[in-house]
């Protein structure tokens, strides 16, 4: 999918992130998503919005109990039955994609508005999906067994997860490939141990500076991101031995963690932002891109330059930019392969140091450029990428509106 749309974001929620096993632990996914759901809801009753007036919300999620996840979490958050829901699986860039899916979804209204049509009883903003949801969500702590069937005389094989490409193709595992990218573009060690402990230092600084607060809804006793640590500096990370390859240079250390947690956003057509008055991120253009399945990390490059084509901005021109830190390596090859400053990059910090909910890492992003732009004020042009499993990468841009 590669797009402009005429959608705005003009409410942005998201839980804390729990590592796996942690403060999280025992919340389901529907729960999670359900705690951010309700918290826009109540943003957009604040702006004069009725979140059940919402004709579709659209959830990411990989590795949760199956079914219509969407539905089951809209209902949790107490949206009347009318609003039903859509379940995207696009691995790790599934909520990104459903935000792009819910922009795309509000087009049809804008063509009908420029037109000049109206219904009977409805005012020139009532028109069909005037106001999408769109997030994502995942708890890895939850996440249920899954087996392969037995075959002859072999037994149930569990498997950790899905699988991304076929085996003639090339399916290495995320670490392993992010290992050989680094290696591949040059990205020492040293680089990448000095990369997550700045993550980590931006993130403690910015919870400090009350940076988080305006985005996060507490979930049961958990009020804010876990994992951030102070002072864990470069000279300590090198002490983390490789974790995916021997002599490799990819650690625990200098990757993200598994991790439960759900980001939800609200979105109207722009024309109606603009009408009301309220301030808001306009999502200018959204790209998806596939790359070779056996680099899935390269996925963002791609992505990243056709979103910035089709938003005519230039990537000198963005202000603030969130990618996904999968990996330090990862994000660092492809920060040389953009010619984009590594210090540009999360400037609050990242997934390194905030976690990475697989299903909802991307709506995440989302909700970060958000606060950053519209709550703070800080710029005008906001990028978020992320790549998946199996090769792809979505990347979208936005405006801040005020």
């Amino acid at each position: 999918m590669t797009s402009t749309t005429r959608a705005a974001i003009v409410a942005a929620r998201r839980t804390p992130i729990g590592s796996a096993g942690h403060g999280l632990a025992g919340v389901a996914a529907a729960e999670l998503a359900g705690a951010a759901l309700a918290a826009v809801g109540a943003d957009l009753r604040a702006l004069g919005l009725d979140p059940a007036d919402a004709t579709d919300f659209v959830l990411g999620n990989c590795m949760g109990p199956g079914g219509n996840l969407a539905r089951v979490a809209a209902l949790t958050a107490g949206l009347p039955s009318s609003v039903p829901g859509l379940t995207v699986d696009r691995q790790c860039a599934s909520g990104l994609a459903a935000i792009a899916l819910a922009a795309s979804m509000l087009n049809g209204w804008a063509e009908v508005a420029s037109n000049g049509s109206t219904r009977a009883g409805q005012d020139r903003f009532g028109a069909a999906a005037s106001l999408v949801l769109g997030g994502g969500v995942e708890s890895a702590s939850t996440a249920p067994w899954r087996f392969w069937p037995p075959s002859g005389d072999q037994p149930a094989e569990r498997y950790q997860r899905a699988p991304f490409a076929p085996d003639e193709v090339g399916d290495p595992e995320m670490g392993e490939a992010a290992d050989l990218l680094a290696a591949e573009a040059g990205v020492s060690r040293q680089r990448q141990d000095a990369y997550a402990a700045r993550s980590h230092d931006r993130a403690v600084a910015a919870r400090a500076a009350g940076a988080f607060a305006g985005e996060l809804v507490a979930v049961r006793e958990l009020t804010a991101d876990e994992r951030p640590r102070g002072g864990l500096t470069a000279a300590r990370l090198a002490r983390f031995p490789p974790a995916f390859r021997p002599g490799g240079t990819v650690t625990a250390g200098n990757s993200c963690a598994n991790s439960d947690g759900a980001a939800v956003v609200a979105l109207i057509p722009e024309e109606r932002r603009r009408a009301r008055g309220i301030p808001g991120l306009r999502i200018l253009s959204a790209a998806t891109a596939a790359v070779d399945p056996q680099r899935p990390g390269l996925g963002i490059v791609p992505a990243v330059r056709t979103a910035l084509d089709l938003a005519d901005v230039k990537l000198g021109q963005v202000d603030v930019i969130e990618f996904n830190e999968a990996f330090a390596g990862q994000v660092l090859a492809c920060a040389d392969r953009l010619g984009l400053d590594e210090e540009r990059i999360c400037a609050q910090g990242g997934a390194i140091a905030l976690g990475h909910p697989w299903g909802a890492s991307g709506a995440v992003l989302m909700v970060r450029l958000f606060s950053q732009l519209v709550r703070a004020g800080g710029g005008r042009y906001g990028l978020a990428a992320i790549a998946a499993g199996g090769g792809q990468g979505v990347a979208l841009v936005v405006e801040a509106c005020r």
